[in-house]
């Protein structure tokens, strides 16, 4: 199964042929967040993104669904993934606990809107709660 995964302040993203386990990120809150999956059956992903925030962002802040075509979503994915990659491959140069594996985005495989739509969101997201930045372009989301 190709799985998808980000966790709190770690974004472990692969998609592989066989599915991984999780494990369990404590959140200090008194309310617990229930992560955001995504999941295709047909195309054997999953996404899960486990990280303090993300949900509200994605209901609060983040452009709703359908704001953005597909292919405007996949063009700014296929620009942020090579930069996040970089960095997950530089330890001593970036943080290790944010940058901590690769995400292998395809541009030959349709991942589908809502794949699409919260990664790119997920990246928004992350510039604005981790202060960084991911291309030359800020948070649009703003």
């Amino acid at each position: 199964m190709k799985v998808l995964k980000y966790t709190s302040l770690v974004l472990i993203a692969f998609i592989t042929f066989y599915a991984c386990g999780t494990s369990p990120i404590k959140n200090n809150s008194q309310t617990k967040e229930e992560p955001v999956v995504i999941k295709n059956d047909s195309l054997e992903y999953e996404i899960i993104i486990i990280d303090p925030g993300f949900t509200a962002y994605l209901n609060s802040i983040a452009k709703p669904e359908g704001f953005y075509s597909q292919i405007y979503l996949e063009n700014k994915n296929r620009m942020i993934v090579p930069i996040w990659n970089n960095r997950a491959n530089n330890p001593l140069s970036f943080d290790p606990n944010i940058y901590e594996n690769q995400i292998d985005y395809s541009p030959h495989i349709n991942y589908g809107y809502e794949v699409n739509y919260k990664l790119f969101n997920y990246f928004m997201f992350a510039q604005q709660k981790y202060r960084m930045r991911l291309g030359n372009f800020s948070n649009i989301n703003r």
